[in-house]
């Protein structure tokens, strides 16, 4: 017996020619339908020869810039032409995009940790192992579009890393530059290996990442940054033949590791003592930490460590142990 990849089937035809629009058919079997599926937005354009790009959005369910220029890209791809494929999946995490919630509502699954997922797991793995066993097989440049989500305030900015394969560099920085996003980022992730943009360069592909807003909102100058850099990418990878808006400055900057990120040490609420895009000093304070429960007790000052510009803020005032408050990044170059 021929067993499937995935258990997740799709009314898509990836190789047949012009523009389709579907579903990602993910089986969910629970108390009130027994043989339920969850059906998740996908369209497909295939025209002529070039490469595949795989657009994606909505990886955690509260951050919109992304979903909403793919979704502007949709209402186009019926009339446009280009050579190559197009596949865009505006919400891949749909019960989280529909629930406005980082994680699953289902399965309280991050997407953008459980690469690379499994056949017969959770449903957020389920989604996770058909990206990785389907999806990016099939792709040769892939975008997935993110913000700070309703936790975080983020400086608007492209994530970048260098591929392991040197033969890459030139074809990565030409995306890069395309791209053109006016800040450019260097994360440290601190070790962190599951999530989609690790999958996608273990199988060798070319892919980008973005933070374009925060707050679980859609900031109109990160969308703007969204749609004209997918516009420029196209258009570098010859997928479309159509004008882009020309390129801003761009810097580059670095998040060099754990002294970049500021974390709570405690419970409390947080009082700030900056605000996101502030260079920052090593030792600044950078904010004071009460106690609600002995609110008659000084406040814990928390201190930056190195200094930076603040690239990414906490939303939220209270805070647990170990939350991270903030986030810097320093001024870098490509090694």
């Amino acid at each position: 017996m021929n067993i499937p990849r995935s258990l997740i089937s799709t009314d898509i035809d990836f190789e047949q020619e012009g523009f389709q629009t579907g579903s990602l058919k993910v089986p969910y079997s629970h108390d009130r339908s027994a043989y339920g599926r969850i059906l998740i937005p996908i369209a497909v354009l295939k025209q002529g020869t070039g490469p595949t790009v795989l657009l994606t959005g909505g990886n955690h369910g509260d951050e919109y810039e992304g979903p909403v220029a793919l979704m502007k890209l949709l209402q186009r791809l019926p009339t446009m032409q280009i050579q190559g494929r197009l596949i865009v999946v505006p919400g891949l995490n749909f019960p989280a995009f529909l629930n406005a919630s980082r994680t699953s509502p289902i399965d309280k699954g991050n997407l953008n940790r459980m690469f690379p997922g499994q056949r017969n797991g959770s449903i957020t793995e389920m989604i996770a192992h058909y990206v990785d066993t389907e999806l990016f097989p099939r792709a040769d440049v892939i975008l997935d579009l993110h913000a700070g989500g309703a936790s975080f305030q983020h400086y608007p900015t492209l994530l970048a890393a260098l591929p392991q394969d040197p033969a890459q560099h030139d074809q990565y920085l030409r995306l890069v530059n395309a791209f053109a996003a006016p800040t450019i980022m260097i994360m440290n992730l601190l070790g962190e290996d599951r999530t989609y943009g690790a999958a996608a360069e273990r199988q060798g592909k070319l892919f980008l990442c973005g933070e374009f807003g925060g707050g679980g909102s859609c900031d109109p100058e990160g969308l703007r940054i969204v749609e004209d850099g997918l516009q420029r990418v196209l258009r570098s990878l010859g997928v479309i033949d159509e004008p882009a808006p020309a390129p801003s400055p761009t810097r580059l900057i670095k998040v060099e590791g754990p002294e970049h990120y500021l974390f709570a040490t405690r419970a409390g609420v947080f009082e700030p003592c900056f605000k996101l895009g502030e260079q920052v000093q090593s030792g600044q304070l950078a904010g004071r930490l009460f106690d609600p429960h002995a609110p008659w007790e000084a406040p814990l000052q928390l201190h930056f460590t190195k200094a930076g510009q603040v690239v990414c803020t906490r939303t939220f005032a209270k805070v647990e142990h170990g939350d991270c408050i903030a986030v810097l990044a320093a001024p870098s170059q490509w090694h």
